[in-house]
């Protein structure tokens, strides 16, 4: 007897289609499952058992052979359970096989035969869209797999009640979601730009930094505030659109981090790693590859708190993503590719001990602690970071004052303006913000005057600027000239730009 099923697998951020083949014939009773299975999938063999028993049918005293096509591809994780479950029903004549045909099934069962939530429903339902009848899947992925338009998708909960669908007993009706509705609910955030005292230079940094998608580095002693400016810079970014939304959300769905009450991430996101991290949980990879921290930064913010403290191997391989906004990991079977198009705030003491430079306090660090703390940044590193600035201390009356900062919606609409100018400029071309721009780019959007290029001249001779370093200016510069609503890029646009690359030499 043989009964064949359908199920999906995702390689990278990408699914697939897997055909359940399970074949019964006579023989001592085993469950083999071939087809390249990891040791979960192996494993489910007890599972399915138990479950097929619990929910009071018959499981077969036969030689059961399974078989999971491609099956040159290895096949992982726990979603398999069901539909073999099924497809051993369906051999056995206890659920009408012909009507399981263009369905994916997925799930994870319980002993006692109910359905526990898998990775990656979003990508399997981007695969399946328009391809197959719908989904049957755990009713706790309904709905982030339901945001895809053209696809049916059918929440289950338990084995008995997948058997009496394919049978005609019970009928369940598709999950239905409003995405816009949905966006209206969760796009919001708790924390305002308002609740930060002082610091305005810092706050235009960030603005600029937030119009043009360029990185920011904030150098200051403890308690100047560059944590909760840092933990406020993405309420200040332009919202979410739909296609960036299902980006991110496909990167959370496969690393299994997305919250079962929410279908779809709304907001963009920040990840705050802690310094301990290791290079491949920042980049992704493992033995089967899954995003790391500078993936879920996908379209929002990765901030990185006391950034001499990480060990330096993990910030050099920071450099290739940075440049290209991608992560490429590379296996003998595979070479995969997630998404890494962030933009980083850090934040840094400009010593061990927090003090040196500042006219409140006395440094206590000797030179060469000092000079040893800063090295552990590469200048390569320092050059790919656009905006440098200082965060100096706050004095009381700063600290006193009650009237009411500027909120962050008041900064979002600035940055959604210059934005727009943007959008508008690169609308050929796959770049969305000024840190997109190759050579060509700023060749044709970066022309300089006499003026505007003697003090770039002068500022790039003094400071030993790299060529990364110029460029980063230029791309700096143009995005304030889109914020001051200008089309050329004017010498105090330059000037300004200068002045936040002046650090990366007084420090490192």
């Amino acid at each position: 007897m043989l009964a064949k099923v359908l199920s999906a697998a995702i390689i990278g951020l990408d699914a697939y289609t897997v055909e359940v083949e399970t074949h019964l014939e006579r023989g001592l009773p085993n469950l083999s499952i071939v087809g390249l299975p990891d040791n979960v999938v192996k494993e489910s063999k007890d599972r399915i058992n138990a479950a097929i028993k619990n929910s009071d049918y018959i499981f077969p005293v036969k030689k059961i052979t399974v078989n999971l096509a491609p099956a040159d591809i290895k096949k992982e994780g726990s979603s398999y359970d069901l539909p073999i479950a099924v497809a051993i029903l369906g051999a056995t004549g206890q659920l009408d096989i012909e009507n399981t045909r263009e369905y994916i099934i997925l799930g994870e069962l319980s002993l006692d035969g109910t359905v526990r939530p898998i990775k990656g429903a979003l990508p399997i339902a981007v695969m399946s869209e328009n391809k197959y009848k719908g989904i049957l899947l755990p009713k706790e992925n309904a709905d982030e797999a339901a945001v895809i338009p053209g696809i049916n998708i059918y929440p289950v909960g338990s084995l008995r009640q997948i058997v009496d669908f394919f049978n005609g007993r019970e009928k369940i009706e598709p999950k239905q979601i409003d995405v816009n509705k949905l966006f209206e609910e969760m796009n919001h955030w708790e924390i305002d730009f308002s609740e930060v005292k002082g610091q305005y230079h810092v706050k235009r940094a960030l603005e600029i930094a937030a119009a043009g998608g360029h990185n920011i580095l904030m150098i200051g002693p403890p308690g100047s505030g560059k944590s909760m400016l840092s933990k406020r810079f993405a309420t200040i970014l332009p919202n979410l659109t739909l296609n960036e939304a299902l980006e991110t959300t496909k990167i959370y769905s496969v690393a299994g981090l997305l919250p079962h009450e929410k279908g779809i991430i709304a907001t963009r996101p920040f990840r705050s790693p802690h310094h301990s991290i290791s290079d491949s949980a920042l980049v992704g990879g493992g033995r089967f590859p899954k995003p790391g921290e500078i993936s879920l930064a996908h379209n929002g913010v990765l901030f990185l708190d006391e950034l001499p403290e990480f060990k330096k191997n993990v910030l050099e391989v920071m450099r290739q993503p940075l440049e290209d906004r991608e992560v490429t990991i590379a296996r003998a079977a595979s070479t995969l590719k997630f998404p890494s198009n962030f933009i980083m705030v850090a934040a840094m003491n400009p010593c061990p001990c927090g003090y040196y430079g500042d006219n409140t306090r006395d440094c206590t660090c000797p030179p060469n602690k000092i000079k040893s703390y800063l090295s552990r940044i590469s200048g390569p590193l320092m050059d790919r970071i656009d905006i440098h600035i200082e965060v100096p201390a706050l004095k009381y009356d700063e600290l006193s004052q009650k009237k009411d900062a500027e909120k962050s919606e008041m900064i979002r609409q600035r940055v959604i303006t210059a934005r727009k100018v943007q959008t508008e400029r690169y609308k050929s071309r796959k770049i969305y913000c000024n840190s997109g721009m190759n050579q060509k780019d700023l060749k044709k959007y970066c022309n300089l005057d006499e003026a505007s290029n003697s003090i770039l001249k002068r500022a790039i001779e003094s400071l030993s600027l790299s060529a990364r370093a110029y460029n980063r200016i230029l791309k700096v510069a143009r995005t304030i000239a889109d914020m001051s609503g200008k089309n050329e890029i004017a010498i105090e646009h330059i000037a300004e730009a200068v002045q936040y690359r002046s650090l990366d030499r007084k420090y490192v």
